[in-house]
């Protein structure tokens, strides 16, 4: 068998579904996923956990070099996001990407090499990436990143009452269930009368929220039926390994705004106004 055969046998494989066909057809196997080559049994659960996750894939052939004893098989995929990838929790969509297959004949078999772009994969995902580092080092690894998102409402009166919870996961795949979850307590929370804003954000294996409410009776739309859904998650389901939820009402809230003519600094009230005639709009405080 030449190169060629067998690099158009392995994908066959792939695109078949099959596991331990994928491991058949290559003596080892590397991808940015794989953490290393992989044979044998290995290689057939790496590949049952990717194509638990890309299911139904379609390659198409671009474009082949070579012959004999090596080949590059150039390909464009199209698969079915069906679970977690990345942190990326899994919401129906597909994804298109191109890649490519390094295909060389050993003594053992053929020894496979895919490379293909996981940013590539992110955006075709609707997903931007932002780099951040796992930890200061300068600090012993005490500060941590992470990323964080907003969801305004529209309002600008000042909150009286905001509620901080958080939530720690034990890997990627629970973070991005978790992140599921919050969709949907985030759309009934956003259909209450009293709620005002939100802002989340990870950090290391933490998940943060902060919710900003009218006044503490209208807190009570948390328990709303999704956010119900989620704690039973937590105390039936197994979901997470830790969680705190929190109540607080604001003693004191100031609010600055620079004028971006005379760069004059106002507390922002009701009766703001700036000597040179600048007027600062209202903000959400969320």
């Amino acid at each position: 068998m030449d190169a060629r055969k067998a690099a158009e046998r392995h994908l066959e494989a792939w695109q078949a579904g099959d596991p331990e066909a994928v491991a058949a057809t290559a003596a080892s196997y590397s991808d940015p996923d794989s953490g290393g080559e992989l044979s044998g049994a290995a290689l057939a659960a790496h590949a049952a956990d990717t194509l638990a996750r890309f299911q139904r894939p379609r390659f198409l052939v671009d474009e082949v070099v070579g012959d004999g004893e090596a080949v590059t098989l150039w390909w464009t995929l199209q698969a079915d996001h069906r679970a977690p990838y990345l942190g990326m929790p899994a919401v129906g969509g597909s994804v298109g990407v191109q890649g490519s297959d390094l295909v060389t004949l050993g003594p053992d078999g053929p020894r496979v090499r895919r490379r293909f772009d996981r940013l590539a994969v992110a955006e075709a995902l609707g997903y931007s990436a932002r780099f951040v580092p796992a930890a200061d080092a300068e600090t012993g690894g005490v500060r941590q990143f992470g990323v964080s998102a907003r969801v305004p409402s529209g309002r600008t009166e000042p909150p009286g009452v905001l509620t901080l919870t958080w939530l720690e996961v034990r890997d990627d795949a629970e973070a991005a269930d978790v992140d599921l979850l919050s969709v949907e307590v985030v759309k009934s929370l956003r259909a209450s009368k009293g709620f005002l804003g939100l802002a989340t954000f990870d950090v290391g294996d933490r998940k943060f929220t902060v919710t900003a409410f009218d006044r503490p009776e209208s807190v009570r739309a948390v328990h709303a039926r999704p956010h119900q859904r989620s704690m039973r998650r937590f105390f039936k389901g197994g979901l997470c390994t830790r969680v705190l939820t929190s109540v607080w009402i604001p003693s004191d809230i100031r609010e600055y705004a620079r004028c971006p003519d005379c760069d004059t600094v106002l507390r922002v009230g009701p009766d703001a106004a700036c000597g040179c005639g600048w007027i600062p709009g209202d903000a959400s405080l969320l």
